[in-house]
């Protein structure tokens, strides 16, 4: 089983950007943190700031016949349409994550336009949220 962990705009600077929202964990923690927790599963971890680069990710899963994809598309949830079309074009469960609370935030963070076309999402349990996702993921595969 494989599952790609896929991370949008400004998460590369997880761990010195907005602490006090993201917490101060990173990008390279949280890859720790699953491959620790999930032994024996294989994971594609990839970040872009562009997203165009972030559409061809999901695409690649598709065409890889990965098992699935955690999601975070960041700033981009609020405003990608071509996102959204990518979720939904690929036959691929794909869970969105956000690390804060986007319903506690400001309201043009209230709505998400690839949320509507994930399988979920999880938002506001921190890096938790991804973990959860990739258990989902699992589990189901199993059933």
């Amino acid at each position: 089983m494989e599952i790609l962990i896929l991370n949008g705009p400004n998460l590369n600077l997880l761990g010195t950007r907005e602490t006090d929202i993201y917490g101060s964990g990173t990008l390279e923690s949280l890859k720790q943190d699953l491959r620790r927790s999930y032994p024996g599963f294989a994971f594609r971890f990839a970040q872009s700031n562009l997203e165009g680069e972030l559409v061809n990710h999901l695409h690649d899963a598709a065409t890889d016949a990965l098992d699935g994809v955690v999601f975070n598309p960041a700033g981009f949830s609020h405003t990608s349409v071509a996102l959204r079309d990518a979720v939904a074009a690929i036959d691929l469960p794909v869970i969105e994550v956000h690390i804060s609370n986007i319903y506690a935030r400001e309201e043009f963070r209230h709505a998400s336009l690839t949320g509507g076309a994930a399988i979920g999402v999880i938002s506001g349990l921190g890096f938790e949220g991804y973990s959860l996702a990739v258990r989902y993921l699992i589990d189901s595969a199993r059933t």
